[in-house]
């Protein structure tokens, strides 16, 4: 397709713009589906069952007569898969419609003979400079307005209707050519997902947006409040598009907009590759941001493709085990199945304020922790340095000689383990009772008025987390919107936005005999980010029997039970004669002393708890211990300090793995004889040095 062609650009701009609308709005966002753990498109056939381990591999940077050697050193540290092409498009399209794609071939063929699979990513991420010179409307337009200059990456507009005809056209070259190899096993669309553009076709998408999603004006001004500072518009036009602080009712729908946005441009490539690529070969894409980034909704992005994928780095410092691995559980809850990790850190980074190497051992401990928590593929970044380019200093496995460097060792032993340990994990998942409920909307709405700027939404998250994790082998992270009736107890702690549907699917789990927590902020939002016209929980307080009275941001800690509160605190009354407190302030400000700080209430076979405020993590502790054992959730064995319990079942096995991420050796009792995959025979105890890692299978006893 000539993307000069104006009136295939208008087919494309209404076609694209339209399937954004559908995708965005809403009151359309479809629930999560309910899959069997590790289920996928893809994921009956043979090639699935097995743990993947491979790295990201760049051969048109490198002479062909070396690629040998490449994929020789690749199988000999025990790769089975590697990644190429995701930012290779002025090699396999040098000039406007000259296409290149046989050393690409070449090389998909080359890894078969080393019994590597391939990965082929779409290069969308970085448009080559022809393009950019020929067609600079393709150039992403900041917030600011200002337009980017050709040289880097994410430079791009995802909204622009040139960019998408050109991307198609390249992705459908690929997939003509690659469709059929026998060893592409699938497809990365692009590569970490990043930033929006505020162009003119993105503007015009927004307005046409808007008028699908409201109709009319008198409804777009109601439901933003926008006589308040005398913000009522009488033209479409007038409705701003930047990043600038604004209405929240605007901010939100604006968020919405720019995921429909990005949904439609992974679409496009999506079809152009389902249109000549064999069913079995995948798609997926691999987000970034450290895995709790909220530019958009992660949910949606991820409905059309065969499993999610993420980019697993630790940056500064070394790996934080709750908070690592309770992103490795978010990416799982996106689909609610397992995962890969298409980018690891290979010991360290070049772009963290202090790009540290990691300690011995714990690059080993950071790939098991997520095999751990449900991923089935790892991928280093990067296979070898580039000479030049601005990550040249971030790790890799190779260096710019072409030879290993010091973690090569401790992939090789990765590798060998991985082996070792596939047809026992093969077909396995973590399965929970438990699930934290996550969601975007609420997530938004509080960062654009945050009250108190130490409301840390991801560590209210991981406060919850944290004795959860401490208690179970796996934890749940979901979407708020999803299906809940696998669960015996849910955590939702911070679900600001409260719509009929979640009200309805909360109601119903908790008098079908589900435990339901509630964290503070809950129910304060509708859908449009406007204030509920009751208080909090809002729809919630029925159910409740209970409402805040008042919400206050503290200066200085509280008295709550036995323990304090920190940065927020929520005045609670009970309605409800049967509505319990469960936690009542001490000496606090003089607002608070003596007031409900948490209520309870059972209702029909379950029960609703809400507590009010942000708590410490002994208290924390006690409150979880209870509401687990009022839920009927039975604990798993106890293991020591620093040591991290994970579990995966499935195919009638039942795997544990133990990571001691400490700096002291672990002596843990295993509470009955289990067989030692990577080492060995049956145990009944095992002892792990610092870093130290073990694979366990349950059952050997009958």
């Amino acid at each position: 397709m000539n993307p000069r062609n104006s009136r295939q650009f208008g087919r494309w701009k209404a076609a694209l713009i339209g399937s954004a609308l559908l995708l965005a709005l809403p009151s359309a966002m479809p629930a999560a589906a309910t899959t069997a753990p590790g289920a996928s498109a893809a994921s009956g056939q043979e090639q699935f069952r097995k743990l993947y381990l491979g790295s990201a591999w760049y051969p048109e940077q490198w002479p062909e007569e070396r690629w040998a050697e490449d994929l020789r050193l690749m199988q000999a540290h025990g790769a089975n898969v590697v990644r190429i092409g995701e930012f290779a498009w002025s090699a396999m399209e040098p000039t406007e419609g000259a296409y290149d794609l046989g050393w690409l071939v070449r090389a998909v063929r080359l890894a078969a003979k080393y019994d590597i699979k391939v990965v082929i990513g779409t290069p969308t991420d970085t448009p080559p400079a022809w393009m950019t010179q020929k067609y600079p409307e393709v150039l992403r337009i900041d917030g600011d307005g200002k337009r980017l200059g050709h040289g880097g990456r994410r430079q791009f507009s995802i909204s622009d209707p040139h960019y998408r005809p050109l991307s198609r056209e390249i992705v459908s070259r690929m997939a003509q050519a690659l469709g059929h190899e026998p060893n592409v096993i699938g497809w990365q669309i692009g590569n970490e997902y990043t930033d929006e553009s505020y162009d003119p076709a993105a503007k015009a998408g927004w307005i046409d947006w808007l008028k699908d999603r409201y109709g009319t004006l008198d409804k777009l001004n109601d439901a933003w409040t926008t006589q308040y500072w005398s913000q009522t518009y009488s033209d479409w036009n007038q409705v701003p598009f930047n990043t600038e602080k604004g209405n929240p009712g605007l901010m939100l729908e604006q968020k919405r907009y720019i995921t429909g946005q990005w949904v439609a441009f992974q679409k496009n490539q999506i079809d152009a590759i389902r249109a000549h690529a064999l069913p079995a070969q995948f798609i997926t894409t691999n987000l970034g941001g450290l895995g709790w980034a909220n530019r958009f909704d992660r949910y949606a992005i991820n409905r059309d493709l065969d499993f999610a994928s993420w980019d697993n780095y630790v940056g500064t410092g070394h790996l934080q085990p709750y908070r690592n691995g309770a992103s490795h559980d978010l990416v799982r809850g996106w689909k609610r199945k397992n995962f890969w990790v298409m980018e690891i850190q290979p010991g360290f980074v070049n772009w963290a304020p202090v790009s540290n190497m990691l300690y011995p051992g714990e690059t080993r401990a950071m790939a098991w922790q997520a095999i751990g928590h449900g991923a089935d593929g790892i991928l280093y970044w990067q296979w070898r340095n580039a000479l030049n380019g601005q990550e040249t200093m971030h790790g890799s496995i190779l260096g710019p000689d072409g030879k290993p460097l010091p973690v090569y060792d401790e992939v090789v032993r990765i590798g060998r383990e991985m082996a070792r340990a596939t047809p026992v994990l093969a077909g396995t998942a973590p399965v929970s009772p438990v699930a934290i409920l996550q969601d975007y909307p609420s997530r938004w709405t509080i960062d654009f008025q945050p009250h108190h700027k130490d409301y840390d939404q991801i560590g209210v998250l991981l406060d919850y987390y944290a004795p959860l994790k401490d208690a179970l082998g796996s934890v749940d992270i979901v979407e708020a919107d999803g299906p809940l009736d696998r669960y015996k107890l849910v955590v939702a702690p911070n679900l600001a936005i409260l719509t009929p549907d979640m009200t309805a699917r909360l109601s119903a789990f908790v008098k079908a005999g589900g435990h339901l927590i509630l964290g503070p902020r809950s129910g304060q939002r509708d859908a449009y980010d406007r204030l509920q016209p009751r208080r909090q929980p809002g729809p919630l307080a029925d159910l409740l029997g209970g409402q805040v009275e008042q919400f206050y941001a503290l200066d200085e800690p509280v008295a709550v039970g036995t323990g304090t509160a920190r940065i927020w605190a929520e005045d609670l009354t009970a309605k409800a004669p049967d509505t319990q407190v469960l936690l009542r302030y001490g000496k606090a400000n003089g607002w608070l002393d003596g007031h409900a700080a948490a209520l309870t209430r059972q209702v029909g076979k379950g029960r609703i708890t809400y507590v009010g405020a942000l708590i410490d993590p002994d208290l924390m502790k006690t409150l979880i211990d209870d509401a687990l054992k009022g839920a009927g959730v039975a604990r798993d064995f106890a293991v020591p300090a620093d040591v991290e319990l994970m579990t995966r079942q499935g195919d009638g096995r039942s795997i544990v793995i133990l990571i001691n991420h400490g700096k002291e050796a672990r002596s843990v009792t295993l509470p009955e004889t289990m067989t030692d995959i990577l080492e060995g025979g049956t145990k009944q105890a095992v002892t792990l040095g610092a870093e130290g890692v073990a694979v366990l299978q349950r059952g050997t006893d009958k």
